[in-house]
């Protein structure tokens, strides 16, 4: 049992930041991260991940004594996932703990290009062979010879497979990721697939949206290094303590339309909380986290905007009506 997790509680004056060289303990510490202020954010993220808040001191030791390398590897993509994942929350801890885990590779972020980068992206992989974290966004052109996504000589499919050889698992970002999102959308002119189309002999957790919440992606990382093993995932692949719920199930109009107030475009109704679902809302049928963690720092989703719910954490969303039109309907 380590120290941390004898404490009796994460307030506990005894908790200092273990900062061992090379850690994220020793990277908040240098940063000027308040105790209270990281032990806050780990009882934040305990609730996020559906946990006891007894789990806060364990997620803490987990996040400030581990460093694990991460290969973030960039397919058929707008990059918007990558922007949700950095610039969300600006420089508060979330940001920080992402930021300071072992980024060994990511084409957007790195000062290295070309085989400088290939370099760097190989050493790594071989150095934390088995331990490393596999994070891929956008879909990958189902060919190998079809001449779509060549990227240092090899093609989309070759450079995914030797990627995952050696990964403790993949987390596949975003829904062209998770499920081919636009680039597979029809007439799907590339081919694209999924990455669980690809790689079938390792664990794929899809953390799906167009894009998804940073936090999703940052708690499905922090529950691996806190209980050493994967969450819970639905037939979907996505991490139920995530997805397991529809937004409509808990968006605050919900029981605005138990009561009958629904809305039209633009009217009062709507600007009163009156429920979207006759607009062509779609959260009636998509699993997503968006009406309880909200976007930036909390502040509002898009229903909370006045926009109803596109489904974009669903498989085929662009095909079944990503955009929202009366007519597409709710259910």
């Amino acid at each position: 049992m380590t120290d941390l997790e004898k404490t009796d509680s994460i307030d506990s004056p005894d908790f200092e930041f273990p900062a061992e060289p090379g850690t994220v303990g020793e990277r908040l510490v240098n940063l000027g991260v308040s105790r209270r202020g990281f032990l806050k954010f780990c009882t934040a993220l305990t609730s996020t991940m559906a946990l006891e808040a007894s789990m806060a001191p364990k997620l803490a030791y987990a996040l400030t004594t581990s460093r694990p390398c991460i290969i973030y590897m960039s397919f058929q993509e707008c990059t918007g996932c990558l922007e949700s994942l950095v610039n969300s929350y600006g420089t508060t801890i979330e940001n920080l703990i992402l930021t300071s885990f072992s980024l060994d590779y990511q084409e957007t972020l790195q000062a290295a290009a070309g085989t400088a980068a290939e370099a760097a992206r190989n050493e790594a992989m071989t150095k934390n062979a088995g331990k490393y974290i596999l994070v891929v966004d956008g879909s990958i052109p189902a060919n190998a010879k079809s001449g779509y996504f060549v990227s240092a000589g090899e093609s989309g499919v070759d450079r995914l497979n030797k990627a995952a050889a050696n990964a403790a698992f993949v987390v596949a970002v975003g829904s062209c990721a998770a499920f081919g999102g636009l680039p597979g959308a029809s007439p799907n002119p590339t081919g694209a697939v999924p990455v669980s189309s690809i790689i079938k002999n390792k664990t794929v957790v899809n953390v799906s949206g167009c894009p998804p919440i940073a936090e999703v992606i940052t708690g499905v990382l922090a529950y691996y290094l806190t209980n050493n093993a994967l969450p819970a995932l639905d037939a979907n692949k996505r991490p139920t303590m995530y997805y397991g719920k529809t937004v409509h199930s808990s968006c605050y109009r919900e029981e605005n339309e138990r009561a009958g107030h629904v809305a039209n475009f633009g009217d009062a109704a709507a600007r009163a909380g009156g429920c979207l679902r006759p607009l062509g809302c779609k959260g009636p049928r998509t699993h997503a986290a968006c009406a309880t963690m909200r976007w930036n720092q909390g502040l509002s989703f898009p229903i909370q905007s006045g926009h109803g719910c596109i489904g974009c954490t669903e498989p085929g969303f662009w095909d079944f009506g990503g955009l929202y039109t009366k007519t597409s309907g709710g259910d």
